[in-house]
C-alpha cells in the first residue's frame, strides 16, 4: 500500500505539472496539444545535464541544474508553438500535433548522435545519467519522498495565486475569454499569449524530467512519455481549467496509473486476478470515460484556439 501511495503521488505530480502548464496556455487563448513533445524535450534537457555533470557533484547542484535544463529546453521548444500560433496565426491543433511528433524524433536523433560520437558501435536512444535517486529521493521512514512532489505543490500554489490574485493572471485570463475587450483597455494580447505558452513550456519540461526520473536510471527516448501529455490534457479538462480541481483530478488519474506499476501486489491483495495489461490501460480507459461524461459541462476559455486579429471586433 505504501508503494501504491508513493507511485500515485509521483505520477500525480507529473500530471499536475503538465496540466497546469496546459491551463496557463489555454487561459491565454492558445490550445497547447504539444505538451507531449514539450515533455520529451524538457526531459532531454534534464537528462543531458545529469549525464554531463562531473562525478561527485552535490545533490543540491544536481537538482537545481537538472531543473534549469528541463525548464530552458521546455520553454525554448514551446516557443515554436508561440511563433506559429500567435505570430503566424497557424492552426493550433496542427502545430501541437507536429510538435509531439517532432519532439520524440528530435530527442531520439540527438541521443543517438551523442552515443555514436562517444562509441561508434552504440546507436541506441538510451541515455544514462548521474544517480538520480540519490539526488531527487529522500527516504522518510520507508517512504521515498521525491522532490518533484514538493515542486508540484509549489507549482499549484503559484498557478492559483498567479491566475486569481495578480493583475498578470487576470489579464491573461481576459485574453483567453475576450481578447478584443482586453485589447481595448490597453492589454497586449500577443504578449499575454506568449507568456501563457512559455509558462506551459516551463511546467511541461519539468513534468517531462519528473516522468523519466520516476524510479529509473536511464531512459530510451524513442519511447516518448507514454501519452502522459494527453493524459494531462484530460486532467486539465476534467479539472475545468481550475488549479485546485486539476490537482484533485491529477490524484485520481495518478492512482490509476500507479496501479499498473504495483498491480501484482494490488491484485494479490484484492484477489481479482486481472491481467497486468488491463492495469496498464486503466488510465487511458478512465480518461475516455471521464471525458465522455464531463465534456458537455466543460467550460473552456471562450477564445481558446482562435487566432487574435488586432482591430477585429
Amino acid at each position: 500500500m505504501l508503494l501504491l501511495i508513493q507511485y500515485t503521488l509521483i505520477f500525480a505530480s507529473v500530471l499536475l505539472l503538465v496540466a497546469l502548464g496546459g491551463c496557463f496556455s489555454e487561459h491565454s487563448g492558445v490550445i497547447n496539444l504539444g505538451l507531449e513533445g514539450i515533455m520529451v524535450i524538457g526531459a532531454l534537457g534534464g537528462a543531458l545535464v545529469m549525464r554531463y555533470l562531473p562525478a561527485g557533484t552535490s545533490a543540491f547542484v544536481i537538482v537545481v541544474c537538472t531543473l534549469l535544463g528541463s525548464v530552458v529546453l521546455g520553454v525554448a521548444y514551446s516557443a515554436l508553438l508561440a511563433v506559429a500560433s500567435i505570430n503566424f496565426k497557424a492552426d493550433q491543433t496542427i502545430v501541437g500535433t507536429a510538435l509531439n511528433m517532432l519532439g520524440v524524433a528530435m530527442a531520439t536523433v540527438i541521443v543517438k548522435a551523442i552515443n555514436t560520437a562517444a562509441n561508434p558501435d552504440d546507436v541506441s536512444s538510451t541515455i544514462q545519467y548521474v544517480s538520480p535517486k540519490k539526488a531527487f529521493l529522500v527516504n522518510i521512514g520507508g517512504f521515498e519522498f521525491n522532490w518533484f512532489m514538493l515542486i508540484a505543490i509549489a507549482a499549484l500554489i503559484f498557478a492559483y495565486v498567479t491566475l486569481y490574485k495578480t493583475k498578470f493572471g487576470l489579464r491573461m485570463m481576459a485574453c483567453g475569454e475576450h481578447p478584443q475587450a482586453a485589447d481595448s483597455v490597453g492589454i497586449n494580447v500577443y504578449k499575454m499569449r506568449w507568456a501563457g505558452v512559455l509558462i506551459s513550456g516551463a511546467l511541461g519540461g519539468l513534468g517531462g524530467i519528473c516522468y523519466i526520473l520516476a524510479g529509473v536510471s536511464e531512459w530510451k527516448f524513442e519511447n516518448g512519455v507514454a501519452g502522459f501529455g494527453f493524459l494531462a490534457l484530460a486532467v486539465m479538462i476534467f479539472g475545468q481549467w481550475k488549479p485546485t480541481r486539476i490537482a484533485l483530478a491529477a490524484l485520481l488519474f495518478g492512482l490509476f496509473r500507479a496501479l499498473s506499476n504495483v498491480y501484482f501486489g494490488f491484485d494479490f491483495l484484492v484477489n481479482l486476478h486481472i491481467p497486468g495489461s488491463v492495469y496498464n490501460m486503466l488510465p487511458y480507459i478512465i480518461s475516455l470515460i471521464v471525458l465522455a461524461f464531463t465534456s458537455r459541462q466543460s467550460r473552456a476559455p471562450k477564445a481558446e484556439g482562435i487566432p487574435y486579429e488586432k482591430g477585429q471586433r
